[in-house]
């Protein structure tokens, strides 16, 4: 699906949240840079704009990109990610403790195995590293969670549908929300699988939610 839709990605995503996007990914990077890792690998990076705003916010850092989509990959590489490898995200290709922080946008959601993939991602951690994840969230207040219900399951895959001329491309995404674990639930996923001191932080009313985690001594 990501292949299929990869050239229209981007575009799907800025008018899907309203631009937002774009607030959320700069929000990230100032986490991240106050950490200021010399090395960090964002995981399911896909057009790599979370990694494109990291090395915008941290120069002097190495920004790695892994995804598993080829054709992801290479509009990363277009817009200028030059340190892409494709790869499971299940099975990273990278000795333990290879990056002082992991960074993933809208990807752990998407993974088969969530335990499996933040046990990947904690052993390619340095013992001082953090963790960064962004991804969807329902919101705590009843009509926001409501009217964003509706949006997901009814508006959105029928605007995704015209915008990536793929009608079943987002049609999985309303349940993959709802099913994802958020807030404490997740923050207890994390810290089951080698982090700890996990922080929430609730974006835009609480559609998107900011996890961060430092690593578990070994």
């Amino acid at each position: 699906m990501f292949n299929r839709v990869a050239i229209r990605y981007d575009l799907a995503n800025h008018v899907l949240s309203g631009g937002c996007d774009f607030l959320w990914r700069r929000r990230a990077a100032e986490i991240v840079s106050k950490w200021n890792p010399p090395c960090i690998l964002d995981v399911a990076t896909g057009s790599g704009d979370l990694a494109l705003s990291l090395k915008n916010k941290l120069p002097a850092s190495k920004v790695t990109g892994v995804d598993f989509s080829s054709d992801m990959l290479a509009i990363a590489q277009r817009k200028g990610l030059r340190d892409t490898i494709m790869a499971d995200a299940l099975q990273l290709p990278f000795a333990d403790q290879s990056f002082d922080a992991v960074t993933i946008a809208f990807g752990l959601r998407n993974m088969r195995d969530w335990t499996a993939a933040l046990l990947e991602m904690r052993r390619v951690l340095t013992q001082s590293g953090h963790l960064l994840v962004l991804d969807f969230s329902l919101p705590q207040n009843s009509l926001v969670r409501a009217a964003y219900r509706f949006y997901l399951h009814y508006i959105l895959p029928r605007v995704c549908a015209v915008l990536t001329r793929d009608k079943t491309a987002y049609q999985y995404l309303g349940a993959s929300i709802e099913n994802f674990p958020s807030n404490r639930a997740l923050c207890d996923l994390i810290e089951a699988n080698g982090f700890v001191n996990t922080t929430v932080t609730p974006l835009t009313a609480g559609i998107v939610t900011l996890y961060t985690a430092e690593a578990r001594a070994l």
